[in-house]
């Protein structure tokens, strides 16, 4: 699903999103701004109920292959202009490129990341019990590079 940019010896460099990829993102960031700023994570239900009320449709499947970034590219304006009005974000999020991020959206990116290293955190300290404090210094730096640097080591 993704494609590749060249390098200069002519291979290939790293992988670019799809624009399947690239919406899957920006719906799950969505999802996560709204646990971000304390409120249960939106259901498939809540949101097409939402839709429903403004007269737009919207499959159990199609939102899957949306939010996986699988499927055909899901380019109906309207239907993205009323999943961001649910989400109460400006329409052009989904429908244009990051130079339209809302700042909402973006300045909580760190925020959703530090909740995700907390969580990690939280669980490992609970298991590794019995383990050194000075171990679970170190693993506790372990996560939070790695978290803060990108990779996603939760499976939210």
């Amino acid at each position: 699903m993704s494609t590749r940019t060249p390098n200069e010896a002519g291979g290939t460099g790293t992988p670019l999103p799809t624009p399947q990829l690239e919406l899957a993102r920006k719906l799950n960031l969505l999802l996560d701004v709204v646990v971000a700023e304390g409120n249960t994570p939106y259901t498939y239900r809540e949101i097409a109920a939402g839709l429903k009320a403004q007269k737009v449709s919207l499959s159990r499947a199609r939102w899957q292959y949306m939010v996986r970034g699988e499927g055909p590219l899901v380019s109906d304006a309207r239907l993205l202009t009323e999943i961001a009005n649910f989400f109460g974000i400006a329409p052009e999020y989904l429908l244009g490129s990051d130079d339209d991020l809302p700042e909402r959206i973006d300045s909580q990116l760190e925020l959703v990341r530090m909740i995700r290293v907390k969580r990690v955190i939280n669980f490992a300290a609970r298991t590794l019990g019995d383990t050194s404090p000075e171990a679970l210094r170190e693993i506790t730096k372990l996560l939070e590079d790695g978290l803060a640097g990108g990779s996603d080591l939760t499976d939210e």
